[in-house]
């Protein structure tokens, strides 16, 4: 009955991690669009106090949303169970690593337009813009594919969410950085997957117990 408690118990509190995970990564997004809202511009073109605020606010929510993620991910292979397939684990796997790499890439680049002046040309800012946008989103975009292609396989996932979710990472993919605020796509398909990992494990109750 313990090691049965624990197993349902890990991946309730997992999935409220990717709830928290699509919180800070949408707060994160939003702030960044404020600061850097295309990532270009002349050298002439600075970045305002209330840019600089939001930057800042964004750049302390990502490092917590990359961890996050990465319960969150824990969440995912749990629930799929023991049954999921090597091939598309790996690629799992691999994805998810590297958008939280390419992620806190992004953020390491946007920190340094703090630090650039009207003199210094947007080097940071275009970079970060790019990374964001473009690596990133397309690392999001395999592992929301391969997340719902797992949970089909599976049995997993409910139809509707796996329809969605083919069609977040397809529009993440092709779209891209073509379409501003595309990048709101994946913490709302992770909210969404994290509140049905949430609706189908919850934590049992303890059983009363019984006088012998």
């Amino acid at each position: 009955m313990e090691r049965k408690h624990e197993r349902l118990a890990t991946p309730w509190a997992a999935g409220v991690a990717g709830v928290v995970f699509a919180i800070l990564m949408a707060a994160a997004i939003v702030l960044m669009r404020i600061a850097l809202p295309d990532g270009t511009g002349g050298g002439h073109v600075t970045v305002g106090a209330g840019q600089r605020s939001a930057l800042r606010t964004a750049l302390e929510l990502l490092p917590f949303a990359g961890i996050a993620f990465l319960w969150f991910m824990g969440a995912v292979r749990e629930h799929a169970g023991e049954g999921e397939d090597r091939f598309l684990s790996t690629v799992f796997l691999g994805s998810g690593l590297v958008f939280v790499a390419t992620l806190f890439g992004a953020a390491a680049a946007a920190g340094t337009v703090l630090a650039e002046s009207q003199q210094h040309p947007p080097f940071g800012r275009h970079f970060a813009y790019v990374l964001m946008t473009t690596y990133s989103m397309r690392m999001a975009a395999v592992f929301i594919i391969t997340t719902s292609t797992i949970g089909r396989r599976l049995g997993v996932l409910p139809r509707p969410l796996i329809v969605l979710g083919y069609l977040a990472g397809l529009t993440l993919l092709v779209v891209g950085a073509n379409v501003p605020w595309s990048e709101l796509v994946f913490p709302a398909w992770a909210l969404l997957l994290s509140l049905n990992i949430l609706r189908g494990r919850r934590p049992a109750r303890p059983q009363p117990v019984t006088p012998t």
